[in-house]
């Protein structure tokens, strides 16, 4: 006798229809959690671009440095300030710009322009040149609970993999204060120091898997897919070289909230 007969022998009618009308229903909620999220990265995607330095003298002539996506109007550009070119890069030539790549066959770059930066929440919002792109919408911060259901998009591991669009998935797994440490000690000043101790903000930790070239990269709401935050950092266990091979699956993310802000200050 098999197990699936026994089972129905010693379960009363109306408990194997109860059960069979809970297990239909948790596998129509994760078809329909499925579709949300196809719906989610086809809808996005467009909005996703790579940000880096160019130079005419380089090869190759794009230098990626991380992953941006455009707000507002469609004119403009959110992405990591940590993401930006430094100043020695400019004093060779190079100038900063976005590549996008929603249509794989063509190779677009264009010119972008610093606007404002907040380095105390590690934000730069950049003007670019030309056709308005596709623009996210942004949440609200006060929608964002532990437990939420996530989709970041970005360029994990840069150029390496070629310039093609990744999602990955995950939760809001914490919710926690934090401070951003400044890049070097030699920024370390009295009026810096003064900066950290009251630069103490709620940051999202992630359960997910990010990679170097994901910073800057937008978090969405897979329910909703607005931006809820920006894609900041990755806990690394070792060494940069490790975290490829073996990597944590702690992410952290900029609430959206200081994007709102840096979009209003403009």
């Amino acid at each position: 006798m098999s197990s699936f007969y026994r089972l129905r022998r010693s379960c009363a009618p109306w408990r194997c229809f109860e059960q069979t009308v809970v297990c239909l229903g948790l596998a129509l909620f994760a078809l329909g959690a499925q579709a949300d999220l196809i719906d989610v990265i086809s809808k996005s995607k467009p909005s996703i671009v790579a940000v880096g330095s160019f130079n005419i003298t380089d090869s190759p002539r794009f230098g990626f440095r991380g992953t941006g996506f455009v707000v507002g109007d469609g004119s403009f550009v959110i992405t990591n300030a940590h993401v930006l070119p430094d100043t020695q890069e400019d004093e060779f030539g190079a100038g900063l710009a976005i590549r996008v790549v929603s249509n794989p066959t063509r190779l677009e770059l264009r010119p972008a322009t610093v606007i404002s930066i907040d380095k105390t929440h590690d934000l730069v919002l950049l003007k670019i040149d030309g056709k308005p792109l596709p623009a996210l919408p942004l949440a609200d911060s006060a929608s964002v609970a532990e437990g939420l259901p996530i989709a970041f998009i970005g360029f994990p591991i840069g150029g390496a993999l070629g310039f093609t669009v990744v999602t990955h998935r995950g939760i809001i797994s914490a919710i926690t204060p934090v401070a951003l440490p400044m890049p070097s000690v030699a920024q370390l000043n009295e009026k810096t120091v003064k900066r950290i101790r009251a630069g103490v903000f709620n940051i999202y930790q992630l359960d997910a898997v990010a990679f170097p070239g994901n910073s800057g990269g937008p978090v969405l709401n897979v329910e909703t897919a607005e931006v809820i935050g920006v894609l900041n950092m990755v806990f690394v266990k070792s060494t940069k070289e490790a975290a490829l091979r073996d990597p944590s699956g702690i992410s952290y993310a900029i609430p959206v909230k200081w994007v709102n802000e840096l979009l209003t200050a403009r």
